[in-house]
């Protein structure tokens, strides 16, 4: 140790490794408060759209194939001393031999992602979220856990516009779409390639006015004739939720499975509503091939599919959800919905979520325990989410001071939110006649 105290400021120095995340000034908002507090952040770039969103020193330039991504990696994170990893989509390949290279060396990682209590918030988990979080399941734990903390504010304090995510979105995937000789090697973890998104996308946009009063007339029907109906929410086919943290090999699986545990199960009084993402890229026909199915299983008269419309409208007048492990289950949650789980899901609690077998939750579901959804709102907000959202200045600029506080004091997922082993485990990935 020098006599000026030197010695122990380079000891007590943090080095963060920024990885890929989101298409927002998120991440250089985080790295410049880390700075400011005397740490080092690092960024490896891996494609145009990275570089673009790190305009800042600190970048590293990874234009090699992903044969040889571990080795570098393992060299950036020894040469450079890394003490943390903080990255979007822990399940992305190059992120899951980044975090098994880390974890060599006892580097902590830190998962930002959407916030589970959209759309005001944004999530900020030890190790990773759905089968990978450490977030406890015992809801006696949780209940116990959360009884000193207050209820969350649930004033919304941040928006942002379409226009602005979408332009953001842009900005990261047409350089990476035009510029890719830059960076010969990257391999997009995407189903498709953003251009085949984009035209998807546009090809949807004239009818998207149309499409949603349809959906809302849909909507106003069943409610008037006292339908008894269930909500079954479509994620996107390229959500990792779906592709890692769920027994289906893709969505159409998992549509089959619900559909036919519907028809065999459910009273013949009762209805299915499937609500289509509202950031479907249109590159599949999910009208067509849910029609289908439902023709096969003399479904017709009792299959709904909706393409908008007011999904809290619709939650309100269910009689529950199905859901492989979308986040539009804590809305039906909220509003005291049964929900059944298919996937692995960090709301998926004995207690909150029904637990019995899909087949078994048409006629009889189980109503969320006041209790421990209480408990587990205030816990979730309390140890894993922010305030702030990715695509408004004011709304990056605030999860990004709390983001780096809670970086800075390691209170990632505290107070009482990490249970090690994780205790969710993997689904299997099963075949569906």
């Amino acid at each position: 140790m020098t006599a000026d105290g030197q010695g122990d400021a380079a000891a007590s120095q943090r080095v963060f490794l920024f990885l890929q995340g989101p298409s927002s000034p998120l991440f250089m908002e985080i790295a410049r408060r880390l700075e400011t507090a005397g740490h080092r952040c690092i960024r490896i770039n891996l494609n145009p759209g990275d570089w673009i969103f790190w305009r800042r020193r600190g970048a590293y330039n990874y234009r090699g194939g992903f044969a040889g991504w571990r080795s570098y990696v393992r060299r950036r994170i020894e040469a450079d001393k890394v003490t943390d990893v903080i990255l979007l989509g822990e399940e992305r390949p190059y992120h899951q031999v980044a975090i098994e290279e880390a974890r060599r060396r006892a580097a902590s990682i830190s998962v930002v992602e959407m916030g589970y209590l959209r759309p005001d918030w944004v999530t900020l988990e030890r190790d990773g979220m759905s089968s990978n979080s450490h977030f406890p399941v015992d809801p006696l734990y949780i209940v116990q856990a959360a009884a000193s903390l207050a209820e969350p504010d649930w004033t919304r304090r941040f928006s942002h516009s379409f226009l602005a995510e979408a332009t953001y979105d842009l900005l990261y995937n047409l350089p990476s779409a035009f510029l890719w000789f830059l960076y010969p090697g990257y391999r997009r973890h995407a189903l498709y390639h953003p251009l085949v998104e984009y035209a998807g996308w546009l090809r949807r946009l004239p009818s998207s006015g149309r499409r949603a009063r349809e959906s809302e007339a849909t909507i106003e029907r069943l409610i008037a004739a006292e339908t008894r109906f269930f909500v079954y929410p479509l994620q996107l086919q390229t959500d990792y939720q779906l592709r890692a943290h769920s027994p289906f090999h893709r969505q159409q699986d998992a549509i089959r499975q619900v559909m036919q545990s519907f028809a065999l199960h459910a009273a013949l009084d009762r209805h299915l509503v499937i609500k289509l993402h509202p950031l479907d890229n249109g590159l599949v026909d999910w009208k067509g091939y849910i029609h289908g199915i439902g023709a096969k299983l003399a479904l017709s008269s009792r299959i709904h599919f909706i393409d908008g419309g007011n999904l809290e409208k619709l939650i309100s007048a269910s009689q529950g959800m199905v859901t492989v492990n979308s986040t539009a289950a804590l809305s039906a949650l909220q509003a005291e919905r049964p929900v059944k789980v298919l996937g692995a899901a960090i709301y998926d609690i004995q207690g909150l979520t029904d637990q019995k077998p899909l087949d078994l939750f048409w006629d009889n579901p189980a109503t969320p325990s006041v209790d421990i959804r209480s408990a587990f709102l205030k816990l979730l907000a309390a140890s894993i989410q922010v305030r702030g959202n990715f695509y408004s200045r004011v709304g990056a600029r605030a999860a990004a001071d709390e983001i780096a506080e809670r970086l800075l004091s390691q209170s990632v997922n505290l107070p009482a939110a990490f249970i090690d082993p994780p205790p969710r485990q993997r689904p299997t990935k099963i075949n569906i006649p």
